[in-house]
């Protein structure tokens, strides 16, 4: 996937200051070869469980370093140690997704733009498995000099973008064995590159998917009276749920119900027999998330049966908040202040967004940092999940740094 390069070895000059305690800054020839490959990445994306190509290249280059990497059960996605795990002390994980997204890439100036039609790394998956393969090097390069305190394990994930994640599918063919703790980044478009964001807690939303059916017998709509209006009452389960949840749940859970799709009907004479909506339903507060199936469940049937339609509810569990422990996140907070000082972390607040990294927080304590892939001083505004979604490839360099960092302290401690 990328040129073949001989930059494993520790990489040399460069650290700030506030580095002259730790080893591992990126060389020249690391951070050019992790933009290739993230590049190249971006440019083949793969939706998930199907990132044969993308796993065939991180596995090559991590054997290429003197790694094992072994392959998850599923056919995508790879584990791999960096250094020898004595079976005591528990490892540190890091982890990355390496899945695309299913939408086109609208960049038009951009050579490394996707060449697979509606298929776009418009999430930052590229960025995050870069900064993973590249800390994989960097580590690998400090095992053989003796200077990796504890053996780190690399989790390269495939369908993080598939409900429920493929996290599960990960931690069910061992990725946690052995690990006592795991970190991750997600990339920012509101941040500048070069700094994180932190946050203790929540950081992301829960995110479940809802897709429901409403029946009735049809009719003129010269004698709605006679049937049942089922698009009237497909709007009114569209409008009034989400009005009717936020009267059962407490307002600071942040329970939200947000509509993507309604077809009802193909006629402007007929009122329809069968009508459609789906949505996702996100939630800020666990406790709420866990109740939320019966609560939207109860609250769609009241709706629906006050205008005599028969609903079918198909409410399909995603993904829980990602709760960042506090221990964690200072490790985190530790390793960006060792390799770029204080000012070069932000708060950061807890989005809506879901993120499957949530279910290993379920098995070991963890924390997610936002990284910074804005161009400081950029007027350009890129979001998550478009088509024109682009980085500022220091952000790269930035991951791998804070991961290294957070291996070397975290492995000291232990």
């Amino acid at each position: 996937m990328s040129p073949e390069s001989e930059t494993d070895e520790l990489p040399g000059d460069g650290a700030l200051p506030e580095e002259a305690a730790l080893p591992g800054a990126v060389s020249d020839g690391l951070r050019a070869e992790l933009i290739a490959f993230r590049r190249d990445m971006h440019m083949h994306p793969e939706l998930g469980n199907q990132e044969f190509r993308t796993t065939a290249a991180l596995k090559h280059r991590l054997e290429r370093a003197g790694l094992v990497p072994r392959v998850l059960a599923g056919g995508t996605g790879l584990v791999c140690d960096v250094g020898t795990w004595d079976g005591v002390r528990p490892m540190l994980a890091l982890r990355a997704d390496i899945d695309a997204l299913p939408i086109p890439d609208t960049k038009t100036d951009a050579p490394y733009r996707s060449t697979v039609p509606n298929r776009a790394h418009a999430c930052g998956h590229d960025v995050h498995t870069s900064a993973v393969l590249g800390a994989g090097l960097v580590l690998a390069g400090l095992d053989r000099q003796g200077l990796l305190p504890n053996a780190v394990r690399l989790i390269f994930q495939p369908a993080e973008e598939v409900l429920p994640g493929g996290a599960a599918d990960a931690i069910k063919d061992g990725a946690l064995d052995g690990v006592g703790k795991i970190i991750a980044v997600h990339c920012d478009p509101r941040v500048d590159a070069g700094l994180i964001g932190l946050r203790h807690g929540p950081i992301t939303s829960a995110c479940d998917r809802l897709e429901i059916s409403l029946d009735g017998p049809g009719g003129h709509t010269a004698r709605p009276h006679l049937t049942t209006d089922l698009v009237t009452a497909v709007a009114k389960v569209a409008t009034e749920v989400p009005a009717l949840l936020a009267r059962r749940v407490d307002a600071r859970a942040g329970l939200a119900v947000t509509w993507g799709r309604i077809e009802a009907g193909h006629a402007c004479n007929v009122i329809p027999q069968h009508a459609e909506l789906s949505g996702t339903v996100r939630c800020l507060d666990l406790p709420a998330w866990r109740d939320a199936p019966d609560l939207v469940h109860a609250a769609i049937d009241e709706i629906a049966t006050l205008h005599h339609a028969k609903s079918q509810i198909n409410y399909v569990r995603g993904v829980p908040p990602v709760v960042n422990d506090p221990v964690v996140t200072e490790l985190l907070r530790a390793a960006q202040t060792a390799r770029r000082g204080s000012y070069a972390i932000e708060d950061t607040e807890q989005s809506l967004g879901g993120e499957d990294f949530s279910w290993y927080l379920e098995h070991v304590p963890g924390a997610m940092a936002r990284l910074g892939v804005r161009t400081p001083g950029s007027q350009a505004r890129y979001d998550l999940h478009r088509g024109d979604f682009d980085v500022d490839e220091q952000a790269i360099e930035v991951g791998v740094e804070l991961f290294t960092a957070a291996a070397l302290i975290d492995g000291n401690r232990l």
